[in-house]
């Protein structure tokens, strides 16, 4: 097995990693098994691919209206910026928090500054935890909003493609 930078062997790895992780006990040994190698040299191909920074990002997409969340708040939070950090970790530990993220304020029509995202069953559980995360945190003085999706987007992961383009070697994300 070709196990260099930007070898066949990475290329193939991205491309199966692209179209979704296999729903079984053991998601590696089944693409290991896909690739004719071990399921520890999946996981060190992965790693070597994130370490080089050809892919960011590594996660889980949640179908979340299929797991019976309804209800799907963004809170925007009004935060002073010398409290953004500690606000984020904050809000950031709870399970029922499944995005925390800093967005620069567009003043005068968006003073909003740190997002979270949280789904529920229902509203009620949402505003529940908003309420909670206010009492746990201290933002009680702390503007914020909770903003209901209406309708559920297409979801899905990153897509990848070579750069034959550039000069540089290794994967981009198409966007």
């Amino acid at each position: 097995m070709d196990m260099r930078k930007d070898s066949p062997f990475e290329d193939a790895l991205i491309e199966i990693i692209s179209r979704g992780l296999p729903l079984v006990s053991r998601p590696y040994a089944a693409i290991a098994a896909q690739l004719d190698c071990s399921e520890s040299e999946v996981m060190e191909g992965i790693n070597r691919i994130m370490m080089r920074g050809d892919m960011k990002r590594f996660g889980v997409v949640v179908r979340h209206r299929k797991l019976g969340y309804r209800a799907n708040g963004m809170v925007v939070w009004d935060v002073p910026d010398a409290r953004v950090n500690e606000t984020g970790h904050c809000i950031g530990q709870y399970a029922f928090v499944t995005l925390c993220y800093q967005r620069p304020r567009v003043l005068p029509q968006w003073p909003y500054n740190l997002f979270s995202m949280i789904h529920g069953r229902d509203r009620g559980a949402v505003i529940e935890q908003v309420d909670f995360m206010v009492e746990q945190c201290g933002l009680a003085d702390i503007d914020h909003e909770i903003l209901f999706s209406k309708r559920c987007f297409k979801q899905r992961g990153a897509s990848y493609q070579r750069r034959h383009e550039l000069d540089s070697p290794g994967m981009m994300l198409n966007e």
